[in-house]
C-alpha cells in the first residue's frame, strides 16, 4: 500500500488562514477530499494522512468528519491543546475516533522555547498513554529545541515535518544537517521526505537541488524512518503534485524496491499504525 504522509484539507477563510498570503494566492481556495482522490489515483497512491492546518479542536472534528466520508484517508493528525489544563480528559474524548493518530502544533510559529516550557513537556508525556504519535513541525532554528524535547521522550514516537524546512532556496546546509543527525540519534524519531518545493526557489529549482538534503536525511534517519509526503496543496505553490512526487520517486529509484516500499508506504503504516 502507497502512502501520502502528510496533506491537508481545508474550506479557505481569509482571517482563519491568514498565514496563505499574496505570494501564495493560488491555494486561496478550497482544497477538499475530492480534489485529492484522483490525483491519488493518478499517482498509484492508496491513501493519504490528513494533517492540521489550523489550531482549533474544530479542524480535528473537521478532518474526522472528511475521513468518515472518504475512506482513503487513512489517519488524521490533529490539533489539541497541549498546554489545556484538562488535556487528559481532551485525549480521552479523542479515544473514540480510531481514524486520529496524533497531534501537531505549529512550533514553526512560535520561539523554539514554547516547546521546552512546562505546560507543553507535560503535554507531551500525556500523549505516548493514549498511543497518541506527535508531528513535530519546525524551522531550523528550532533543531535545539526539538533535540532537548526527543531527549526527554524515548518511548513517544516523534516525526520531523518536511525536513525541517531546511534553507534549500539558499543552499545552507551544514547547520541543519548536524541538528537533523542529532535528533536522528533517537530510533523514535522519524522524518518525513515533504515540503521541499515550497522551500526552495519556487519558480526555478531543479531536482539536483534537493540531493543534498535528501542524501542527509537518508543517512541519518536510515531507510526505515523516513516517509513520502506530499504537502498537498500547499505544495502547489511551487509544483504540481505529479513534479513534486517525480522528485521524491526519481531520487529513490537507486535504491530496491523493497527499500522504496519502506518510504512510500510501509513506514508511514508502522508509525501511524494504519
Amino acid at each position: 500500500m502507497k502512502i501520502d504522509a502528510h496533506q491537508h484539507f481545508w474550506q479557505y477563510n481569509a482571517v482563519k488562514h491568514a498565514w496563505i498570503d499574496d505570494s501564495m494566492r493560488v491555494i486561496r481556495n478550497d482544497f477538499f477530499p475530492e480534489q485529492l482522490a484522483p490525483i491519488l489515483i493518478a499517482n498509484q497512491i492508496d491513501g493519504c494522512v490528513a494533517v492540521q492546518a489550523d489550531q482549533t479542536e474544530q479542524e480535528t472534528d473537521f478532518l474526522i468528519e472528511q475521513a468518515n466520508k472518504n475512506p482513503f484517508i487513512k489517519a488524521v493528525v490533529g490539533w489539541v491543546d497541549l498546554k489545556a489544563p484538562n488535556l487528559v480528559e481532551r485525549l480521552a474524548y479523542y479515544q473514540q475516533y480510531p481514524i486520529v493518530k496524533g497531534f501537531r502544533h505549529i512550533l514553526q510559529g512560535e520561539d523554539p522555547s514554547f516547546m521546552l516550557s512546562p505546560e507543553f513537556i507535560s503535554g507531551i508525556s500525556q500523549l505516548a498513554n493514549f498511543g497518541y504519535t506527535y508531528d513535530i513541525l519546525i524551522y531550523p532554528k528550532h533543531l535545539s529545541a526539538a533535540l532537548e524535547l526527543v531527549k526527554q521522550f524515548p518511548n513517544q514516537p516523534f516525526v520531523i515535518d518536511h525536513l525541517a524546512k531546511p534553507f534549500i532556496k539558499d543552499g545552507n546546509i551544514a547547520d541543519w544537517k548536524i541538528g537533523m543527525h542529532a535528533l536522528a540519534q533517537y530510533s523514535n524519531v522519524f522524518c518525513k521526505i515533504s515540503g521541499m518545493v515550497t522551500e526552495a526557489d519556487w519558480l526555478h529549482w531543479k531536482e539536483a537541488d534537493f540531493t543534498p538534503y535528501l542524501d542527509a536525511v537518508v543517512a541519518s534517519f536510515g531507510l526505515e524512518r523516513i516517509m513520502f509526503g506530499s504537502d498537498w496543496p500547499v505544495c502547489l505553490v511551487a509544483a504540481s503534485y505529479e513534479k513534486m512526487a517525480a522528485i521524491v520517486t526519481n531520487y529513490f529509484s537507486q535504491f530496491s524496491a523493497a527499500e522504496q516500499e519502506l518510504v512510500f508506504g510501509k513506514n508511514a503504516i508502522k508509525f501511524y499504525h494504519l
